[in-house]
Formats: C-alpha cells, structure tokens, sequence
C-alpha cells in the first residue's frame, strides 16, 4: 500500500516535472497501486493527471496492459478489462486489441460514456496534428534524411559528449588515474573490453549488433604505451536475445591462466568486468548484485599478481562490490554507454576528460541492505545510546550506511566547500537563500556538482533526514573559487500530508551543501 503522502512526495514528483515540461505521451504501467492495476486506474490517469496536471497529451497502454488486468484478477474477461481501461483514461490499447474488439458494444451498451471515446480520440489526433501527421503522413520515414542524420558527426559526438558525463569515479586511490599517455605497459582483461555489443544496453531500438566502440578500439586511439589483450573469462555462454535469459558463465576459468600472466608483467591492468547489456531492462531483475559468473574469481587473481588495477564497472543496476572498493585502488562506473562507449571510456582512463559524474541511486554494501536510499525516515531509535547496546535501528552483522550514496562522484581534481551563508527573506518574499563558496583545490581544471539538501526537522508528517532540493554544475580553473546560489521557496520547502494536499508549515530547517547527500557542511533557518 502507498499512502498519498508518499506517491505525491516521492514517486508523482518526476512525472509532474515532466508534464509541466510539455511531454506528449504517458504510458500507463503493468503494476498496480493500492489494489488497482494502473492501467485501470481512474485516480492516476483521469483525477491526477489530466485534470490536477491539466495534461492535454494522450494515456497509451503498456504493452498488453489491458488484457494483463485479467491476469491481475481485477478483470474477468477482455470486455471488462477494455471498459475498466477505458473510463480510467487509458486512451490508446497497445497489443490488447480488446478496445478494437469491445469499445462499440461497452458504448451501446451504455456502459462507456461516448464522451469518453470522444476525449480519447482529440486527445490522439492533437498530439498527430502537432507532429504535422495531417500534413504529411510519411514525415518521420523519410529514408534521404535517415541517412543523413543517423551516425551523423553531430549526433556522434553528442552521444560521445552525453557518454563521458556519464562517466562516475567512484575511487582513485594514490591518484592512479587518470593513466600516462607514454611509456608503460598496459594489460587489458575482461570480455567486456572487447565487446561491440554490450555497451549498447538492452532497449536499444535499431541499433545494430556489433556498432558501439569497444573499449580495446578506443584505446587504439592511445598509441604511446603497450597495450596487450587479454579476454580471462567470458561473462556470456551464449548469444543473447531480447526476449531469452541471459547465459552466464558460472565454471570456465580456461582462461585466467593467460590474464594472470600478463597482469603480472604488466605496469598497471585495465579490467573490465560486470553485466552483460541484456542482464539489464524488463524481466531482467537479479537476487544476487555481485559481479556475475567467475568475474569475481577472475578480480581477485589478477589482483594477487598486480595491485595497481583500474576496475571499469560495466553494468545497468548499482552492484555490491565490497571487495573491490577495499582492494582495488581505481573504480570507475561506465553503465552502458552506448555506440561511443569506448573512445568515453578511453578519454576519461587517459586524462582527456575529467570525470564529472554522480550516482543516480545508491550502491549498498551487501544485497541484504536493499532497499537503500538517501532520503529515508528517521526511526525513534537512530542512534546507538552506549557502546554495544543492541536497542537501535541497525543491522548486527553490517553497517547501516552505504558503499557509495545518492549523488556521489569523484573527480581527477579536488573541491573544498566553505563560507556557507543563509539569507533567510521568507517572511518577506517567500525565499530563503543559501550561497556557498567551492574553490577546485587540485591541480586539474574540473566540473563539480554542488548538490543542496534540507531536512524540515519537526512536521505534521515526519519528514526525511535529507532531501535534494537544489543542484548546479560549475567548472573551475585549479586554485579559482566560485559562489553558488540557490533559491528555496515554497514549492522546495513544503510538502504533500496524507490527504494530498500541499502545504507549507513554519518551523526549523536543517541545508546542507556538498558533493553528495552526505554533505557535512551545514546550517539552519526557520520559517
């Protein structure tokens, strides 16, 4: 069951963002809430959506969603599972085909309001209408301009631009990153550097096998070191499909023997380990986040031979890597990149570029600590009142905290944070202001992410220790400093109660600002 204060506080939030930012379409989801399928249900698609939001677009199903409400034991048959989805709002079926078979009878019948029909069938043609469809029906398959702009030298070095941002450092002990362009002798281990398919992840539309650079061809780029291959493990057994199980590698360890060996006369190992793309995406859900198969097996031999290993993290979910984050001295997160993931990957090991990324989610330490997340509540017991005493909210075998937390990332630089200052104006004017001085203390020009989160300490509703209310990327010379403001209001300070109605109440606030949600420097204001 989710309450109404959590589904408009945290889960409505990125929805309404972008309904207010315009989009077209919203497609209803397979899962249910509260008991209701969402496809069936009249509350998200009609109540909230299109008359709270005043959402102008059009609702399509999920694929076969309506007829899935069967399965759901909320319909009995197509007939009632099309009328459910019909007065809900759910206007366009993808794949159930029952609105084709049963909406003239359900509106004879009496038992789907025409007007219903009616709204549906606008809201499609709008949406048409813009696109030019009415104009030019063919407008979106025009072959010339497909070859024009698919693989296009504009849309390469976007995707390569969009791909290194991606990039996250998560450690980069004695600064073995970035790597000298000159001079030494690189090992390079994992199937994944070799592979032009992976990177190009699961919902990849068109996309052709085999057309994303692999990271062995974007290190060719690097021509001043010796850098040798060396495969170690497959991490797939077979070739993958869209809609079959991925086949892991669980037993073949044929190959370590070759990898160990050139680790050992190597100067540093690149090793590329993680998921295969297709592990990720619908129906793709994993009990066990260590690296799969023997790649773990495969780590710790290369580490036995050659400490200074950079571990290039392959994968679409957040991985428990305990032992590689205590042992390994450089982590970086690449996910899946897409058709330039390679020559990203390559810029970022060498120094090219500096790596600017944050962690969307939270890693946790063990699958156990699952679900983790920054923007939890507090219990009544949060914190241990005597050494060993047992009466407080944690486990006994791990630590509560995480491996690495919400919005954390490394970079090549360093950034010091200070001079933290509140203009509180909400009497007045309904803002509070907090500026912050960020001065790059390394000796590399880098963006950083100043990221501002508050917590309303006493409320009607408890509210989270911390939640991310601000964010903004700057870029410093080394040794320049500069101020970053952000602007509070009421929309950032409020919140929704449990009848869904948003409100701003007075009280005391917590900010804090830094690089992550664990941001240490902080102060407080009330309202």
């Amino acid at each position: 069951k989710i309450y109404l204060s959590t589904l408009n506080n945290i889960i409505l939030p990125p929805f309404k963002a972008t309904s207010d930012a315009g989009v077209r379409t919203f497609m209803n989801s397979f899962n249910e809430l509260n008991g209701i399928p969402a496809t069936g249900n009249k509350m998200l698609q009609r109540d909230i959506l299109k008359e709270k939001w005043n959402f102008d677009g059009f609702v399509v199903s999920d694929w076969g969603s309506i007829a899935e409400m069967i399965a759901h034991g909320y319909a009995k048959d197509g007939k009632e599972a099309a009328k459910y989805a019909a007065n809900a709002g759910s206007d366009m079926d993808m794949e159930s085909y029952l609105y084709i078979e049963h909406l003239a009878a359900l509106v004879n019948e009496g038992k789907v309001d025409e007007a219903l029909i009616d709204d549906a069938v606008r809201r499609i043609l709008k949406v048409k209408f813009e696109l030019g469809l009415f104009d030019d029906p063919y407008k979106y398959c025009n072959e010339e301009r497909e070859k024009e702009v698919i693989g296009s030298e504009s849309i390469n070095n976007t995707v390569l631009d969009v791909a290194k941002k991606s990039i996250v450092l998560l450690k980069n002990k004695n600064q073995l990153l970035p790597l000298k362009k000159g001079g030494q002798k690189i090992a390079v281990i994992g199937a994944l550097a070799d592979d032009k398919t992976s990177p190009l992840g699961n919902w990849r539309l068109a996309a052709e096998e085999g057309s994303a650079i692999s990271l062995l061809e974007g290190l060719k780029n690097y021509t001043g070191n010796t850098i040798t291959y060396a495969k170690g493990a497959d991490v797939i057994t077979e070739n993958t499909s869209f809609a079959k199980e991925v086949k892991i590698n669980e037993d073949d360890t044929s190959g370590f023997t070759e990898a160990v060996t050139l680790a050992k006369s190597s100067d540093v190992v690149i090793i590329v380990l993680g998921e295969h793309g297709m592990q990720s995406g619908e129906g793709r859900s994993r009990a066990n986040l260590g690296l799969p198969g023997v790649q773990q097996q495969l780590l710790e031999a290369v580490y036995k031979v050659n400490k200074n290993i950079v571990l290039v993290l392959h994968n679409g979910r957040p991985l428990a890597i305990d032992w590689a984050d205590q042992n390994i001295p450089s982590i970086l997160e690449v996910w899946q990149l897409g058709s330039q993931s390679g020559n990203a990957i390559a810029q970022v090991l060498f120094g090219d570029y500096n790596p600017s990324g944050k962690l969307p989610m939270t890693f946790p330490k063990n699958v156990n600590q699952v679900p983790i997340y920054y923007n939890y509540k507090s219990t009544g017991r949060p914190n241990m009142p005597a050494p060993d005493e047992v009466f407080w909210s944690h486990y006994s075998d791990q630590t509560n905290q995480p491996l690495y937390p919400f919005g954390y990332g490394l970079s090549y630089t360093t950034f010091k944070y200070g001079n933290l200052k509140v203009e509180n104006t909400f009497s007045e004017n309904k803002t509070v202001k907090v500026s912050v001085e960020i001065t790059n203390t390394g000796k590399y020009k880098g963006k950083e992410v100043a990221q501002l989160y508050i917590r309303d300490l006493f409320a009607s509703v408890t509210r989270p220790v911390r939640e991310l209310k601000g964010f903004e990327m700057i870029e410093l010379e080394p040794n320049q400093t500069k101020t970053v403001t952000f602007t509070l209001t009421e929309n950032e300070l409020g919140f929704y109660d449990n009848l869904g109605e948003f409100i701003v109440e007075n009280g005391n606030f917590n900010v804090f600002v830094g690089s992550s949600s664990l941001a240490k420097l902080s102060s407080e204001f009330k309202i």
